[in-house]
């Protein structure tokens, strides 16, 4: 009896196991997660089909407006339909020294079918990414053929669980800082003047023994003048 309860337990918690981390997988995420602040990436929407007995067959994401972004291209896919929708800007922004007063606030994938057990990536070109934040939230809307929608618009608070339909995000983080690179060209310099002094040490080596060598010549052909002019003297 005892050992059919052990049994029991491990089992449930094997299947919770396999439960959450299911849940887990089939969030709708942002690939890779991270990107340089400032900068232009192209990011993936990876869906996965989280039913058994249907197929997701539209994908909706919201672009956060406080957080425009004037550069929007999503990558054309096979079986889909993508339509990008713009709004105004109560305040226009200046890229490329030009004013753009609107912005990308929402696109959609259409008429394509992610069926149960697959995925879905979603590529698209962004940019310019904001430089003031450490993170942009996408709200995600999936819809089945079955006419179920679910929405993954939930943000997560700092310190708290994560909610049962959390919203994409995708992390900013600051560019390589200059003295890392300052460092290495330190590195580099050290590198160089030591090569500098070692072949201006060789070059000198090179040189005494040269004079070394010609000092010895010179000197044996003194010598061997004198003993001929002693001979002729006798």
């Amino acid at each position: 009896m005892k050992t059919s309860r052990v049994s029991f337990a491990a089992a449930l918690a094997a299947g919770t196991v396999l439960v959450l981390s299911g849940t887990a997988f089939a969030h709708v995420s942002v690939q890779p997660g991270d990107a340089v602040k400032g900068s232009y990436a192209t990011i993936n929407f990876k869906v996965p089909n989280e039913r058994d007995n249907a197929s997701t067959t539209q994908l909706e994401v919201n672009f956060p407006i406080d957080q425009p972004l004037t550069s929007v291209m999503p990558q054309d896919i096979p079986g889909w339909t993508v339509t990008v929708e713009k709004s105004k800007l109560d305040k226009p922004l200046t890229v490329h020294g030009k004013q753009v007063n609107e912005a990308v606030t929402k696109v959609t994938w259409s008429g394509g079918k992610i069926e149960p057990g697959k995925f879905q990536q979603f590529p698209v070109a962004v940019g310019k990414l904001p430089d003031n934040t450490d993170q942009m939230v996408f709200k995600a809307i999936q819809t089945y053929d079955n006419n179920e929608v679910v929405r993954w618009i939930e943000e997560t608070k700092e310190g708290a669980a994560e909610p049962q339909n959390p919203a994409p995000v995708l992390k900013l983080t600051a560019a390589k800082a200059a003295a890392t690179d300052d460092h290495h060209d330190d590195k580099g310099a050290a590198a160089a003047d030591k090569g500098h002094d070692e072949a201006t040490g060789k070059t000198s080596d090179t040189t005494a023994r040269a004079l070394g060598i010609a000092g010895i010549v010179i000197g044996l052909g003194g010598v061997a003048f004198g003993v001929a002019s002693r001979r002729r003297t006798s």
